[in-house]
């Protein structure tokens, strides 16, 4: 189940790029590249724009919802999504009582 919303989390991030790609901004942006002024034809002047920004809200209303999902469903232990910093920390972690006080410490004699 978690690799299922990782999964759709991936598609919807691809796609929420996409729609903000093509949104006419100021400059242009990358909608005028398809169809070079005229794709305003298809939806109206406007149109095209409206679209776009409510497909691109409905987007980012699923990636908060799908992150939060995700968030839910990882386990505090660790399991499926134990980042790698903290494993390696937990592998190389040296318990307290293998440590040498600091008596210890200043009773080795090094050898010169």
């Amino acid at each position: 189940m978690y690799l299922f919303f990782i999964i759709i989390h991936l598609i919807i991030c691809f796609f929420l790029i996409l729609s903000i790609l093509f949104q006419a901004s100021k400059g242009g942006a990358l909608s005028g590249t398809f169809g070079g002024g005229q794709s305003g034809s298809l939806f109206g002047n406007r149109g095209t724009a409206t679209l776009l920004s409510k497909f691109s809200s409905y987007l980012a209303v699923a990636f908060f919802v799908v992150t939060i999902l995700i968030s839910l469903l990882s386990t505090p232990g660790g399991t499926a999504s134990e980042s790698i910093i903290k494993k390696e920390a937990n592998r190389t972690t040296v318990p307290a009582a293998e440590l040498p006080t600091p008596e210890e410490q200043s009773n080795t004699v090094t050898p010169e």
